[in-house]
């Protein structure tokens, strides 16, 4: 259930990374894939790195990404659990510079789900099943046209969900 914009399956971890939406409407759902450092899983830097707590001094990957600010909505970790930074009536900052359709900043009027996960590993069964739930939960709450991936609102600079990403198994690609 989703009730004050807060997925009630999700573990909520509150990010500082967004801030007010322009519009009301969301109308996008857009998928990611994350893993830190990368093709690395089952750890807690992607959490910490959502709520700026990553030390990043303890990878060398680390450093790369020292000066971002970044969020998602949700999180599907690779077990299925789900972890929710950032009310979906909030934008949070995830897509970057994006169009879709011919509309820019797609931050404004959609809602981001990262996978733990990476563009040429597989993944697991239990987070499609976990998606697939919560886009169906996001379509009844919210006037949601398109589940897209980041490549798609951002070619030639984004390339997740990636290659491994079965876009068949997705109920509702638009």
């Amino acid at each position: 259930m989703i009730h004050n914009h807060l997925l009630s399956a999700a573990k909520q971890v509150p990010s500082d990374n967004q801030n007010e939406r322009p519009t009301d409407v969301i109308s996008l759902v857009v998928i990611h894939n994350i893993s830190l450092p990368p093709n690395i899983f089952n750890n807690d830097y992607i959490e910490q790195f959502f709520t700026n707590q990553l030390d990043f001094d303890i990878h060398p990957y680390f450093q790369t990404i020292r000066n971002q600010q970044v969020s998602a909505h949700l999180l599907i970790k690779r077990d299925g659990k789900i972890l929710q930074f950032v009310p979906f009536n909030k934008r949070a900052w995830h897509a970057g510079e994006s169009n879709f359709l011919g509309c820019d900043n797609c931050n404004d009027f959609s809602i981001g789900i990262e996978l733990e996960g990476a563009d040429n590993i597989i993944y697991e069964k239990i987070q499609y099943q976990v998606l697939n739930n919560t886009i169906s939960l996001l379509k009844k709450h919210y006037p949601i046209t398109a589940v897209v991936g980041h490549n798609e609102i951002a070619p030639g600079r984004k390339t997740d969900p990636g290659d491994a990403f079965d876009w068949s198994k997705i109920d509702e690609h638009k």
